[in-house]
């Protein structure tokens, strides 16, 4: 079946209410037009991320309830280890609140301004940890990733030829790790494939330079590989799991997208001695080794989320939900990240209002206009995420695409919202011609899209 209807049966319902195009209008005014200064019970549909809106199962509540609280040795604690080693191998297993936490931690022991890191495509706050310690953050995905209606099964992938070119500039010395992201989520959240994988481990350890996975959508990758990757097609996603981790040498992981949790995330690696010393620092910001940070009713939805992400028939559904929508705008002319990815549509702001230049943040404009008519909140990933202003020249660096993220939380909406959306959107194509650029009234020096004023150019 091409789309599978959803398989689970909703117990618990949170009301939504449609706020008006007034309202709505004098809230983008207040928020001086920044999506996420939007108070939450405005919005009718919230597609701003798939980080930690899942909705949690039957057997993740019933397990919050028998969290072990103490605050070190928790039994919940060692289920949760035991989970994350049974699917990635690693043997050190360091819990954190959340997926930047373990990039901070990670970072901040391994990056210096000396430091490169190549990537796929290193994700914002990937990108912002690297650099707040003054090293230098290389995105070497594939070409065809930058051309958006190409269909392609693995446009996550990373360049090898490009990897090779940067050790051979760099060498060991200066590259500590290389980082690929799982799905590759700032380049559409496209997967990589097995061989690619495979390859750049082959490559990295002929170098000497560790392999680290940003996983927090690890199960969504597997089943990409699953369903895209020939010789795969029989194999358990938990066995395609298991062997993708196999290649690297540990990763980072926010649970809060493939864990099915709300809170809570994880560094997992195998190299002894960076592993004591991540520990020691994450008692100084985190905790105790055993709690970092979290709750132990939170190691407990964690453990038993991470198992959930991994059902076949959840990732059937899931994947088929996003690919849904994608063709549904698809169909209306919209241009979007093709194929689709498996949390998120990607649509291509640049090409829906053609009128507007990069520097006029079409994506902003996207976001905003979708918010204003129709209560619909999503993310721009584009010239205000990733462009930067050259402090020399005050010339804008720009990104290579302008994207707006329609991210899809897990087990939240149905197929009906989906189509709202598809509709809100054919509307707002209709009257593209109408829509006005924004320039920036005040950026913050570090991930400047979470707090950034923007006016309207008249």
């Amino acid at each position: 079946m091409q789309f599978p209807a959803e398989p689970f049966k909703i117990k618990v319902v949170e009301s939504i209410r449609m706020t008006t195009i007034e309202e709505r209008t004098e809230l983008l005014k207040e928020a001086g037009n920044n999506l996420f200064s939007i108070p939450a019970e405005t919005i009718f549909i919230d597609l701003l991320t798939d980080s930690g809106t899942s909705a949690m199962s039957d057997r993740q509540w019933a397990g919050m309830m028998t969290g072990d609280e103490a605050y070190a040795g928790s039994r919940s604690f060692f289920k949760f280890e035991k989970t994350v080693r049974d699917i990635t191998g690693f043997k050190h297993v360091i819990p954190t609140h959340q997926g930047r936490v373990a990039e901070n931690l990670l970072f901040s022991l391994i990056a210096n301004e000396n430091t490169v890191i190549p990537s796929n495509s290193h994700f914002d706050t990937t990108r912002a940890n690297i650099e707040f310690h003054k090293g230098t953050a290389l995105d070497l995905v594939v070409d065809e990733a930058y051309q958006p209606e190409l269909e392609l099964p693995f446009k996550g992938n990373i360049d090898l030829n490009k990897l090779k070119k940067v050790i051979g500039e760099y060498g060991k010395n200066r590259i500590p790790v290389c980082m690929l992201t799982i799905t590759n989520n700032s380049g559409g959240g496209q997967p990589v494939s097995m061989e690619n994988i495979r390859e750049v481990s082959k490559l990295l350890k002929e170098a000497g330079i560790p392999l680290f996975l940003d996983a927090c959508r690890f199960a969504e990758n597997a089943w990409f590989i699953k369903t895209r990757e020939k010789g795969y097609e029989s194999v358990p996603v938990t066995q395609i799991a298991r062997e993708l981790f196999s290649y690297a040498d540990g990763c980072t992981m926010s649970a809060k997208k493939d864990g099915l949790v709300n809170i809570g995330g994880f560094l997992a690696l195998n190299d002894t001695e960076l592993a004591r010393q991540i520990t020691n620092y994450l008692i100084l910001i985190e905790g105790f080794p055993t709690y970092g940070g979290l709750a132990g009713r939170d190691l407990e939805a964690i453990s038993i989320g991470l198992m959930e992400a991994q059902d076949e028939n959840y990732l059937s559904y899931r994947t088929s939900q996003v690919r849904y929508l994608a063709d549904l705008l698809t169909e209306a002319g919209i241009s979007v990240i093709r194929p689709a990815g498996g949390h998120a549509v990607y649509l291509d702001a640049r090409k829906f209002y053609p009128h507007l230049k990069p520097e006029q943040f079409p994506g902003q404009v996207l976001v905003t206009e979708l918010y204003r008519h129709f209560g619909i909140r999503s993310v721009e990933v584009g010239s205000l995420m990733f462009g930067k202003t050259n402090p020399e020249t005050g010339e804008m660096i720009l990104p290579r695409l302008d994207l707006v993220r329609l991210a899809i939380p897990r087990r939240v909406y149905t197929t009906m919202h989906m189509n709202y959306v598809a509709e809100g959107l054919k509307e707002l194509f209709k009257n593209r011609a109408k829509a006005k650029g924004l320039r920036i009234s005040y950026e913050a020096p570090v991930l400047r899209h979470f707090t950034a004023r923007l006016e309207e150019i008249v």
